[in-house]
């Protein structure tokens, strides 16, 4: 958001520059990440990962060693205990990489909690935004069955039937 008021109030010239000067500094301290996992060891770099600061920055300059459909399923992995808690899981339907979207189906839910796939679609939300910041969508396929409704009673009357 930042970047686009600046863009829209600066002279088309003048912002190549700006963009020039920020892929400049984006690249130096990439470059900086890269080296730093060349240095540490491997607990260190666990350490690192477990970050998620230091995680983000990683996957965006490409040098996280866990591809992006590894950490939606470690994410989702994360959350199936509180899920299962509610009655529910979820199974991944596709990524598109390119676009940055999640598919998934949430199955399952708890007995009489209608706020159950909202619960679950929130647990979905919030380890994937952690795990896998590029997804910037998640399409839900949401197949929880609906909470059973009593039958509505009918009241029959007998028709007299008629004799001979």
């Amino acid at each position: 958001m930042l970047l686009g008021e600046l863009r829209s109030s600066l002279d088309q010239r003048v912002w190549e520059r700006v963009e020039e000067a920020i892929g400049l500094v984006t690249d130096l301290y990439g470059g900086g990440l890269e080296r730093v996992l060349e240095l540490v060891d491997d607990d260190d770099v666990e350490r690192l990962l477990a970050d998620d600061l230091v995680g983000s920055l990683l996957i965006l300059h490409g040098l996280h060693p866990s591809d992006l459909e590894t950490r939606v399923l470690a994410a989702l992995d994360s959350v199936r205990p509180y899920m299962d808690s509610h009655g529910g899981d979820v199974e991944v339907l596709g990524i598109d990489e390119d676009e940055g979207v999640l598919h998934v189906r949430l199955l399952g839910s708890c007995d009489g909690c209608p706020s159950s796939s909202v619960t679950l679609q929130h647990a979905v939300k919030q380890a994937i935004e952690e795990a896998a910041p590029e997804i910037v969508h998640i399409d839900v396929v949401d197949e929880t069955p609906p909470v059973a409704t009593p039958p509505a009673s009918i009241t029959l009357s007998k028709k007299p039937v008629p004799t001979g």
